[in-house]
């Protein structure tokens, strides 16, 4: 809905025109949890008589039913419109509106202040150009307060205003309201943000949101409407290096051929010289074709199909670049990461990464520091913790195109993603790409995989022995190596006690050292296969992802997961090294099948139950296997 104006009635037209001609600024609301962020929007909203009398109807009463004002009409649920928003009071979803005045349009993002919706407020941020952070005249600056100001922040929105809501609750105290200021500005400080602004209201009363508050006569700035029409949040996006980021390759006949999606910075002219990322290759650019015809030029923001004069390969996710001012290229970098995801983050656990149209695998290598959000130290850790920001250290599955998340939005932004669950898990800015992975490169050598196997006679392959503590691993996994050798295979036999002993003995275990432990034996394991060996590894290796992650190290066929599956009940009896009795007897933590979990595989090319074969017998149908499939000699 749009700003009430006599010329809807006058002159549609002309109407239309002046609408499209106000500048657009998007804002969201945030701050801790009942500061009064949806009361705020609804109070703009009303005030600004963008409501249908339908609606008004509707939220009178809505407000006598399940309003939070006695019967006075509670604003809050012109924006809350999740039944158990209205049940609780407060926000869970990012709710979005749009309304406008006579100076400018709006699209406001009320986003939750409960700490566990903090992703929801992270992803109403990452559009915005403004923030209002909310602060409780009664209470102060609070975590969340802080949490938010963090991310908004990190998220490199420039403007905030700090308005320093419910005054009327603190008699409109012109001392609650400088303590406040004085202490949000000390913080701010530590957190790089400068262009502040902070207004004391009343958003349930109406003070000092489009008019001046004659209860507060010794405020003297603007009201938080005039602030929110008068900030200038114009960008210098065009004056950055022109960056094209490729959505689709528009190739609807033999004719034409072009490359679409959304210029992120910079401009473009026909003639231009452009460099595709990371192929490196060059060209020029012949046309910049959009749906209402060819353009002259481009600049940030615009929607535009590139055609160039020559045929090179570009792809989905590639970037399209200025030739003299290139993107950097990268497989490993540094970047500021907010963790989303009830499960913790795992260094050395496998997740995809998508950047600007491109997908791949990611692996976080190294969480350097964690930062408390309430004194912005630097804290040691392991794992991060849904709401928590780290800084990481990422290693990427191939080598792509950035930019620093400072220097630009689009091209130095990405999410993380959950290879089991397709959730999105954490969302990360890049800070640099790590130099390391300049001075690494592929040494190329004479004999291969395939030269050392044909040696061997035999066709290299990871055994993944997977199972709970007493299942039996290790003794069918020493009768597998046995009959192998018997038949002059080549193999080895990881053994998962043994290898605590020497390469991972400065491993716990805990769910991150777990992780580790895996990951440092399926890279030892990938080696032996590239040594051309039949490789045993027997591990309790009880995550699914990491399975996954060994899985995806060989080639296809290279891989066979083995589930010796042995029901815990069975397991505990056996107990050949008295785990179990002292799992009960609590003196070992985060045991598999006890307080730690244990994921079973769903698919595993052999599952042997050994509540019905001997080990011997086990062993037999491995090797059967493995010669059936052409694995032996």
């Amino acid at each position: 809905m749009a700003h009430s104006s006599d010329l809807i009635a006058k002159d549609i037209h002309e109407y239309l025109q002046a609408q499209e001609d106000k500048s657009l600024l998007r804002f969201i609301t945030c701050g801790s949890v009942d500061d009064g962020k949806s009361t705020l929007i609804g109070r703009l909203l009303y005030d600004s008589k963008l409501i249908f009398e339908d609606q008004l109807n509707t939220l009178e009463n809505d407000s006598k039913k399940v309003g939070t004002q006695g019967g006075d009409i509670d604003f809050a649920l012109l924006v809350d419109g999740l039944a158990a928003e209205r049940e609780q009071g407060i926000t869970i979803d990012v709710a979005y509106r749009f309304f406008s005045t006579d100076k400018r349009k709006f699209i406001v993002a009320d986003t939750p202040g409960h700490e566990q919706y903090t992703r929801n407020m992270a992803t109403g941020a990452s559009t915005a150009e403004l923030a209002i952070i909310l602060v409780d005249a009664r209470k102060g600056i609070l975590t969340q307060t802080r949490r938010h100001s963090f991310i908004v922040s990190l998220l490199g929105i420039k403007h905030v205003i700090v308005a320093i809501n419910k005054m009327d609750l603190v008699d409109y105290s012109q001392h609650s309201f400088n303590q406040i200021e004085e202490d949000y500005r000390e913080f701010a400080k530590g957190i790089g943000l400068k262009n502040i602004s902070c207004v004391p209201i009343s958003a349930l009363k109406g003070d000092n949101i489009l008019s001046k508050s004659d209860n507060m006569d010794w405020y003297h700035g603007p009201t938080l409407m005039a602030e929110l029409e008068n900030v200038d949040v114009t960008t210098d996006d065009t004056q950055k290096p022109f960056r094209l980021p490729v959505q689709w390759v528009n190739r609807p006949n033999l004719d034409f051929r072009g490359f679409s999606g959304t210029v992120a910075s910079g401009r473009i002219r026909p003639g231009d010289e452009i460099v595709a990322l990371p192929s490196a290759k060059t060209s020029k650019v012949k046309e910049i074709v959009t749906y209402d015809g060819n353009l002259d030029e481009a600049v940030a923001h615009q929607a535009i199909t590139l055609v160039l004069e020559d045929e090179i390969d570009i792809s989905r996710g590639d970037i399209i670049c200025a030739a003299q001012e290139r993107a950097q290229l990268t497989d490993q970098f540094m970047a500021h990461v907010l963790w989303m995801n009830d499960e913790h983050l795992l260094p050395g656990r496998p997740y995809l990464l998508k950047t600007a149209g491109k997908t791949l695998n990611a692996t976080v290598t190294e969480l350097k520091h964690k930062i408390n959000v309430n004194t912005m130290e630097h804290e040691a850790g392991k794992t991060l913790e849904l709401n928590e920001v780290g800084v990481c250290n990422l290693s990427l599955g191939q080598a792509i195109a950035f930019d620093p998340y400072a220097d630009d939005h689009v091209t130095g932004a990405f999410i993380l993603i959950d290879r089991l669950t397709n959730n999105t898990v954490g969302v990360g800015m890049i800070d640099y790409g790590l130099r390391r992975a300049e001075n690494i490169h592929w040494q190329a050598t004479d004999v291969n995989k395939d030269v050392r196997a044909e040696q061997k006679g035999q066709k290299p392959a990871m055994l993944w022995f997977t199972g709970l503590s007493g299942s039996g691993k290790s003794t069918v996994a020493n009768l597998v190596e046995q009959k192998l050798l018997a038949r002059h295979q080549h193999t080895y036999l990881l053994d998962g006690d043994n290898v605590r002993h020497g390469l991972n003995k400065d491993l716990g275990f805990t769910d991150a050292d777990r992780v580790e432990n895996i990951r440092r034996v399926a890279e030892t394991s990938k080696l032996m296969v590239d040594a051309g060996l039949l490789v045993m590894v027997s591990f309790i290796s009880p995550f699914k992802a990491e399975r996954r992650m060994a899985r995806d190290l060989v080639e296809t066929g290279e891989f066979i997961e083995i589930f010796i599956d042995t029901p815990i009940e069975i397991c505990e009896q056996r107990d050949p090294k008295g785990l179990y009795k002292k799992a009960r007897q609590g003196e070992i933590k985060n045991f598999t099948g006890f307080d730690s979990p244990y994921e079973a595989p769903e698919d595993p090319e052999l599952r042997i139950d050994t509540t019905l074969k001997t080990p011997e017998q086990a062993a037999d149908e491995i090797v059967a296997h493995l010669e059936e499939n052409g694995y032996l000699r």
